[in-house]
């Protein structure tokens, strides 16, 4: 599905103002300069809706970009297609001291296809300009008019849309007619709306902030709606590529979208249909013939983007999808609504939006730009089921970390439902080791390892089990610090069941592994799952802390020591428990074998800005234990 970002998402703070404006960097407050990469000098955004298919944007701003942190801030992307037109685009460079340096206009621009390189159709396209400097600081400035064809979709006003962003001024006029109703959403705006009339009697509201301070980049902080400002808008009536409608609410929308999107849109031919009747009719659990019908979808199509027109919310035909044996994600996840429907089983269509960073549509909320992709409900008694229609290769009812725990809107005849995917806990995503070493008194190493992968964790090998054979052990080889190592079989399987999983079996040998050095052995006890990095510092923080999803890895070393050889100390054992995390490392010697056992979990969630530094020094002491060497010794 099309992420409608509606003419300037992306990075929309890149805009302009008028040469004759002072842009002289010295006159920026000093107050607005910690933490910022770049400073919006003023930034005008006028939206006016003049009719239900007729909405002019316009949109001047300068910007300041203080060093080369602001680089991406400094970049200009403007969205268009047939239905948004881009009616000019003219801007300025200016050095430090204000003085001009440069012109552009929308010739300057490259434009160039909006997408990926997965579409097949694609209608929308991007232009955008990068600026050629890096003499900082220095000032963008910008202005475009944009004229689009449609009022379902509004931009969001966001004056600071990223962090290291200060702005001096920035405000937001949107002005419709006295019978065209919004609603709007405000996300921590100092400054709360104006409503009024113009001097053409239009209906305004207004928005405006001064002064606003950069804020600063903290590792491991909530999504960008807890701290920054934004204001979202949606109409109450509309018009989208010629189709009306009007809602106040989530089951409004979702029963638009049913009714004018989606209901038309699940028919299969008689053949098709007696197929799937054939393919399931001695199974008698509904879950399991979905089961069989999902898998012959995915063996039948594969994934292919189409952005065309209404196509960037309307699905295919399922019977075009049928014949084609492709289809976007809205296409796939219809058709496969029309396989199940053919036998019976009730399936909803539902929005979200995809991504490894879990993001909710807003309870209180509803509007159309919250989505980015679809997935199919299978509402099952006290057993509701999520599916994944674009990949050929996920198990039945498993979304893995890009759908997960999060709030999507599911469109029925009824009208639109909250629902919630679900969630992978700390416990559920699971990775767990078993290695069993032989380490020969001139360093070298040989033996095995089992890795079982589950829950979020279970396609953590997914890019690797792609890959031939040769290409397999390269990437298996920058995933172990085993130095030296030779992988002389990799074998993976992959459990497809309701419970998924999959299993990585190695079988490998390494020389010089320790460090042979006046009759002494050393070598690296934690061979196989090594932290190396650690949060970085920072002062005075001000937001909370949030993880964004737990995890759970389990470890266990056996190393068959040399004849005669015994570690030279005692290793010590770890253990470390916070709110927000547990970790543990043990050493225990039976004979001539030596054990590790390694288990770090991370639990998601958010927590009290004053845990930040308990969390640094809980990865610092992990990489720690992780980084100690066992010396071995000819024993008594």
């Amino acid at each position: 599905m099309r992420v409608f970002l509606t003419l300037f998402s992306i990075l929309v703070i890149n805009m302009a103002a008028l040469a004759q404006d002072n842009y002289d960097v010295s006159l920026i407050s000093k107050d607005l300069l910690p933490y910022a990469s770049a400073v919006v000098r003023n930034k005008e955004v006028s939206v006016e809706v003049k009719d239900l298919d007729n909405t002019t944007y316009h949109i001047k701003t300068a910007i300041t970009i203080l060093n080369k942190n602001g680089d991406d801030i400094a970049r200009i992307v403007v969205w268009h297609n047939k239905s948004n037109v881009i009616k000019n685009i003219k801007g300025a460079v200016y050095n430090q001291f204000g003085k001009l340096t440069a012109k552009f206009s929308e010739s300057d621009f490259e434009d160039v296809n909006s997408g990926n390189n997965f579409s097949l159709f694609e209608d929308s396209h991007v232009k955008h300009y990068n600026p050629a400097v890096t003499d900082y600081p220095y000032t963008i400035a910008y202005e475009c008019e944009v004229k689009s064809k449609q009022s379902l979709n509004f931009d969001d006003w966001e004056p600071n849309s990223t962090t290291g962003l200060a702005v001096e001024k920035s405000s937001y006029i949107f002005s419709c007619k006295p019978d065209f109703n919004i609603r709007y959403k405000e996300f921590n705006i100092p400054n709360k709306v104006i409503i009024g009339t113009n001097k053409q009697g239009l209906k305004t509201y207004t928005w405006q902030v001064n002064n606003l301070k950069a804020v600063k980049d903290e590792p491991y902080s909530p999504n960008h709606d807890k701290y920054l400002s934004k204001v979202k808008i949606a109409p109450e009536k509309f018009s989208y590529e010629g189709i009306k409608g009007s809602f106040t609410n989530w089951k409004e929308l979702g029963k638009w979208q049913y009714d004018k999107l989606l209901a038309s849109r699940l028919q299969v031919s008689d053949v098709t249909a007696n197929h799937m009747k054939e393919l399931t009719h001695d199974i008698a659990d509904p879950k399991l013939k979905a089961k069989k019908i999902y898998e012959y979808m995915q063996n039948k199509t594969h994934y292919i983007s189409i952005q065309v027109g209404i196509g960037g919310y309307q699905p295919f035909l399922a019977a075009d999808v049928d014949q084609q044996n492709y289809g976007d994600c809205k296409a796939l996840v219809n058709y496969t609504q029309a396989l199940l429907k053919t036998v019976n089983i009730e399936s909803y269509y539902c929005v979200v939006q995809a991504g490894s960073r879990k993001v909710s549509m807003l309870n209180d909320f509803a509007s159309m730009d919250q989505g980015n992709h679809i997935i199919l409900c299978l509402p099952f008694k006290n057993d509701t089921t999520f599916l994944e229609c674009t990949s050929q290769k996920m198990p039945f009812g498993f979304l893995g970390d890009f759908t997960d725990d999060r709030t999507v809107l599911a469109c029925t005849p009824d009208g639109g439902k909250l629902l919630h995917t679900p969630k992978y806990t700390a416990q559920n995503n699971l990775q767990q080791r078993k290695a069993a070493f032989i380490l020969g008194a001139s360093g070298q190493l040989s033996g095995s390892m089992l890795t079982t992968f589950k829950g979020a964790q279970y396609d953590n090998r997914e890019t690797v089990i792609e890959e031939t054979s040769k290409e397999q052990i390269k990437s298996l080889q920058k995933e172990y610090a085993i130095n030296n190592m030779d992988i002389e079989k990799a074998e993976f399987k992959q459990d497809k069941s309701l419970q998924p999983a999959t299993v990585e079996n190695i079988k490998l040998d390494a020389r010089d592994f320790g460090s042979v050095n006046d009759g002494k052995i050393s070598f690296l006890i934690n061979a196989t799952n090594r932290l190396t990095t650690v949060p970085r510092e920072v002062r005075n923080r001000h937001n909370d802390v949030y993880i964004n999803r737990g995890y759970t890895d389990e470890d266990e070393i056996t190393y068959t020591l040399p004849t005669g050889y015994k570690p030279e100390m005692q290793p010590t054992d770890v253990s470390i428990s916070k709110p927000f995390g547990k970790f543990s490392a043990t050493i225990a010697i039976k004979g001539n074998e030596l054990t590790y056992k390694r288990r770090m979990q991370v639990f998601d969630g958010t927590y009290n800005k004053d845990l930040y530094q308990d969390m640094v020094d809980f990865y610092q002491a992990i990489v720690e234990s992780d980084s100690s060497n066992v010396t071995l010794v000819i024993g008594n």
